[in-house]
């Protein structure tokens, strides 16, 4: 257990955040600095940090919140005896099972569990290992970046999404006052393949080793990505699924935008570049860290999409490929070898 767990301190707390990394920091940390009494529960590395520099909050729109380490409940594990109203589930994905566990043997049954994780089954996987408990699928819309040592960076726009639910509802004027609104939804699902069209991103910001905004400026990771959101909506149009719109434009428009001469798409899609030069998607961090990536509910959730319904999505499954076997290469992807690849 790190040193950083002594801090935990009163288990009287109102949320507690089920890791605390990127995302559990940041939304965690913005509830904190609103006055909210948040638990973070994380690994020894970020935790360790928190208890050395506090808790620093931040967005493109020039907010800066800073919480010292006094004022931090941490600990390596759930503390017993707590009765939090609500649980902020950002673990990676592939912590998903174990975390849910864990949260079970800890909290009173019933205990409201918001999954703010990426790709689409990761609140039915925290559901399966913890039936006791209520979990709800949620969705983070926006890029955040750990820039420093307990600093966290909202790069992009958007607002949170979340299975409408009753638990929720107490919550909807606590994160609107604390910079962080959550909107409600009678089907979320929509909702959370919309954001995943977006995040088919993810592994190519990684693979080119740019800031996103550098990224998205370059024609040819564009090219990448445009193909990558083409093939996930016909496995899509297949399931009978419509995403939602989540930006200004919908999906299908989207793919013909990412598509235009580069000086084109910076008018065109000058609402989409307005993103921190700060930003980078969190698979590159994960790359960069020698951590296991999302890319499986990622691509991947394309890939099964599309072979559950008699079909196939070889861009995606090239991109899973590819990720998996960054740690032998450890080069990034120029744009031209890339499409290349992907034999675009």
């Amino acid at each position: 257990m790190s040193d950083a767990a002594s801090t935990a301190s009163s288990p009287t707390v109102d949320i507690l955040v089920m890791g605390a990394g990127s995302v559990g920091c940041f939304i965690g940390g913005s509830l904190a600095a609103a006055g909210v009494r948040v638990a973070f529960v994380g690994r020894p590395r970020v935790l360790d940090e928190l208890a050395s520099h506090g808790l620093t909050v931040s967005d493109l729109e020039g907010r800066s919140q800073q919480l010292p380490p006094s004022g931090l409940r941490l600990s390596s594990e759930v503390p017993g005896g707590l009765r939090p109203a609500l649980v902020l589930l950002a673990v990676k994905s592939g912590a998903t099972a174990e975390a849910a566990a864990e949260l079970a043997a800890a909290l009173p049954a019933g205990t409201a569990v918001l999954s703010l994780q990426n790709g689409i089954s990761n609140a039915a996987v925290a559901a399966a290992a913890a039936p006791s408990l209520r979990v709800l699928p949620a969705m983070v819309p926006y890029n955040i970046a750990a820039i420093g040592p307990g600093a966290f960076h909202r790069g992009t726009l958007g607002r949170l999404a979340a299975q409408d639910d009753p638990a929720l509802r107490p919550w909807l004027s606590v994160f609107d006052r604390a910079g962080v609104p959550l909107d409600l939804h009678a089907d979320l699902l929509p909702v959370q393949w919309g954001k995943l069209l977006f995040n088919l991103n993810n592994p190519v910001n990684a693979l080119s080793g740019l800031p996103l905004r550098d990224e998205l400026l370059e024609r040819g990771y564009r090219l990448c990505l445009a193909a990558l959101i083409e093939e996930a909506l016909g496995a899509l149009e297949k399931a009978g699924i419509v995403p939602a719109q989540l930006g200004a434009v919908a999906p299908r428009r989207l793919v013909s935008i990412l598509r235009l001469p580069s000086p084109l798409f910076r008018l065109v899609a000058a609402k989409m570049l307005r993103i921190d030069p700060k930003a980078r998607s969190s698979m590159a961090d994960d790359l960069a860290l020698g951590r296991r990536t999302e890319i499986d509910v990622l691509s991947g959730e394309v890939v099964r999409l599309a072979q559950a319904h008699g079909g196939t999505a070889p861009l995606n499954a090239r991109m899973v490929e590819l990720v998996e076997a960054w740690p032998e290469r450890r080069q990034p992807w120029p744009a031209s070898q890339l499409r290349g690849t992907l034999g675009l």
